[in-house]
């Protein structure tokens, strides 16, 4: 892979990463006026204010984050290989947001781990986040798989699923369309 290619996945990744973000603080209604949730906000908002005056949301799901994410990805893809054809492209790209959220979960769940080991109780602005935008989705693992003597296997359990739905949905829904293009 070319260095530019390189740079320009890594620029996009990042935002990207930012945008899904903003879109799961919102859903999750996670803390807007901590640091690092001023900091997605001021990243994001240039380009998803005007948005929103265009495409409303819907049923309190921000419907111009998602969009603008699929766009941008769209553009990521373009600028990364050549010769697409537009539903390749359109694949592609949804498969991109897809994959890219449930890594983010997957990071988000590791941290609450590492964190819990090193250093329990830390109280910083980032793990804040982490935890408001995480707990929805570990909440319901947890209640089926309580504790088992003070060890919390929620977190083992959700992300074993969570590599289960990367490798299933990749291997099973998008190789299978890509193939039929």
């Amino acid at each position: 892979m070319s260095p530019f290619i390189y740079l320009i996945n890594a620029i996009f990744d990042f935002y990207i990463v930012a945008i899904i973000l903003r879109f799961l603080m919102q859903l999750f209604r996670a803390d807007f006026y901590n640091p690092l949730s001023q900091f997605i906000v001021r990243i994001t908002d240039p380009v998803l204010k005007p948005l929103r005056r265009i495409i409303p949301g819907l049923g309190g799901i921000d419907i111009s984050s998602l969009l603008f994410v699929y766009v941008i990805c769209m553009i990521k893809i373009l600028l990364t290989y050549s010769n697409l054809s537009l539903v390749s492209l359109l694949i592609l790209s949804f498969r991109e947001v897809i994959l890219t959220s449930i890594y983010i979960f997957i990071a988000m769940i590791l941290i609450r781990v590492v964190i819990s080991w090193v250093s329990p109780g830390l109280n910083n602005p980032i793990m804040s986040v982490i935890y408001q935008i995480s707990e929805p989705v570990m909440a319901p693992v947890r209640r089926l798989i309580p504790p088992i003597g003070g060890l919390d296997l929620s977190s083992l359990i959700l992300l074993l699923a969570l590599q289960f739905s990367l490798q299933a949905i990749d291997i099973w829904i998008f190789s299978p369309l890509l193939r039929l293009l």
